[in-house]
């Protein structure tokens, strides 16, 4: 590997820099400008983030030359569009996998996965319903699905959107699960971390993550939720006398984990641990992408973070807030 190849990340990419490095494509389309000419919308990114990039000039020439998924060399200088930092491309040139680092551009959990991976079998080993017991070592034990659950994302950009995001999603949910159970004694524990564990194991299917995350055919026709009944369906038809009301209750938290019509939940949550599933998926997705774009945005002086889609608002940086109280009050003092 050429280690000029990768002299900076995106996350530390200054304002009005000029760059050369290589990024690998999360996006690619072709466009076309007022005057009919083609122009390049890219998405790029490294382990560290995602940025937007824009080639006006030479599209004809290098239009062709790589597609969504390669790595590419490019001069680029960084501005801002919509209050984002954005890439505009002079030059690029596509680059094999044998000139770069892999682990540059892959972005991954910090967690120690297989930790993660032992505490979900530790927690299944001792889940007392013999039937969901039954159920969750039928799925996990199955060695395709443990090895893509232990790398799948939970997202493609909401949340946990990098390797083994999905395993660390569900890692949070189950502990938070294992707190509230404590103060609702009427919860059934051994149901509710059957969903929390199931919920998302769709997402195995339904997105594709081998170097940038996209859907699956599969997973835009049909959805996550879908794709997990398959697999639930399938196990439970090699699993003597499971209970089919049971094997309903489980399906329920699977179909209504969204908890909203609007959010594409096809049920609304209709006993109390589908609704405390729907409650505790909700708050941990929301708080993870919460803390990943404060870090995304550093360092940063502003005191609010720019227009988050997902949530629907711009993020306070409550430290650099409350040190602007500080710094005004010690202006004001007396000497």
């Amino acid at each position: 590997m050429d280690a000029s190849l990768k002299p900076c990340f995106v996350a530390e990419l200054a304002p009005e820099a000029t760059i050369t490095s290589v990024f690998l494509v999360h996006r690619k389309e072709v466009r076309q400008k007022k005057d009919g000419d083609s122009f390049l919308s890219l998405t790029l990114g490294d382990r560290t983030g995602q940025i937007e990039a824009t080639m006006w000039e030479g599209v004809a020439e290098v239009q062709s030359s790589f597609e969504q998924d390669d790595f590419i060399r490019v001069r680029a200088t960084v501005g801002r569009y919509r209050d984002k930092p954005q890439l505009t491309l002079s030059r690029l040139r596509r680059v094999e996998e044998s000139e770069i680092a892999l682990a540059d551009y892959l972005p991954s959990t910090s967690a120690d996965v297989a930790a993660l991976w032992r505490e979900l079998e530790g927690r299944i080993a001792r889940i007392a319903h013999p039937d969901l017991r039954r159920l969750l070592e039928a799925i996990f034990t199955d060695p395709e699905i443990a090895e893509r659950f232990r790398r799948a994302p939970a997202a493609k950009v909401l949340h946990h959107a990098f390797f083994g995001g999905l395993l660390e999603h569900v890692t949070s949910l189950c502990r938070l699960a294992e707190l509230v159970v404590q103060n609702y004694a009427y919860i059934d524990r051994d149901l509710l971390l059957t969903g929390i564990l199931l919920h998302d194991l769709g997402k195995i299917d339904e997105l594709s993550y081998e170097r940038s995350f996209s859907y699956t055919t599969p997973g835009q026709l049909l959805g996550h939720m879908v794709l997990v009944l398959e697999i639930i369906h399938d196990k439970v038809r090699k699993l003597d006398g499971f209970p089919r009301r049971l094997e309903t209750l489980v399906e329920h938290l699977i179909v209504s984990h969204h908890g909203k019509y609007e959010f594409g939940s096809p049920k609304l949550p209709m006993f109390p641990e589908a609704l405390l599933l729907h409650q505790l998926d909700d708050m941990d997705s929301k708080m993870q992408a919460m803390h990943t774009q404060l870090l995304s945005e550093e360092p940063a002086a502003s005191e609010w973070t720019s227009y988050n889609r997902s949530l629907e608002r711009p993020l306070l940086r409550t430290r650099i807030w409350l040190n602007g109280e500080e710094s005004a009050a010690a202006g004001h003092a007396q000497p």
